[in-house]
């Protein structure tokens, strides 16, 4: 059984995490508040045991709010991928801060991962946990091919973020990769005035919280 931790008390070490020093509209970089990343990370650990002594991949790691998360529950290794090299050296230094000796990064692709880099990290982790990019506008169907790529590295759970509108979707896509589907909760996200393009001061979206696993017969 996974050691009790409170909810206010994984929210608290989460609050001084750093975010985004100049956030990138392309790569939909917005900070995953700590109350949001605090309620992910106490279910995945006390409901699920997925976290404490397990290695863990985080994609689209951004800042490490999750990694680091992850890394005061107490997992055994965690790696951070993300594209951006700006967001990778504030998730450095955030390592850094909390002094962390657990948490490695990867600057990569997510959407050339699995295709590229599979021999490296196919069946790589026990857990996979991101907050993807919503895949709109811009980035139309980008937040599939992070899940995708996550059942591909892990080996026994994804957990993910993603807009509630897209629930019969990736129902869908759950079926059609053979894997079961759990909707752990659903979430109001919060989303301040960060770009130019944004008219309201911030904008609460309805979000899943999910979880997948394998069924018995398949590894996908």
């Amino acid at each position: 059984m996974p050691r009790i931790v409170k909810l206010k008390q994984i929210e608290s070490y989460l609050q001084d995490v750093e975010g985004f020093e100049k956030p990138k509209i392309l790569l939909e970089q917005y900070t995953t508040p700590p109350h949001i990343a605090a309620c992910m990370l106490q279910t995945i650990h006390s409901t699920y045991d997925d976290i404490e002594d397990k290695s863990i991949a985080d994609l689209g790691c951004g800042c490490g709010i999750l990694s680091i998360g992850c890394s005061q529950l107490g997992s055994g290794y965690c790696v951070g991928f993300d594209v951006d090299e700006d967001a990778l050296a504030v998730c450095r230094q955030n390592i850094l801060s909390n002094e962390l000796d657990n948490i490695d990064l990867v600057q990569c692709d997510i959407t050339q991962l699995n295709l590229q880099q599979t021999a490296g990290f196919h069946k790589s982790f026990h857990t996979v946990i991101m907050n993807p990019p919503f895949g709109t506008k811009r980035n139309q169907g980008l937040d599939m091919i992070f899940l995708k790529t996550g059942l591909a590295l892990a080996t026994d759970a994804v957990y993910s973020l993603h807009k509630s509108s897209t629930r019969e979707f990736i129902k869908k896509k759950a079926a059609e990769w053979q894997v079961n589907l759990e909707i752990v909760a659903q979430l109001r996200f919060n989303i301040e005035n960060t770009f130019k393009c944004h008219k309201k001061k911030s904008v609460d979206i309805d979000v899943d919280f999910l979880r997948l696993s394998f069924q018995s017969n398949s590894q996908t």
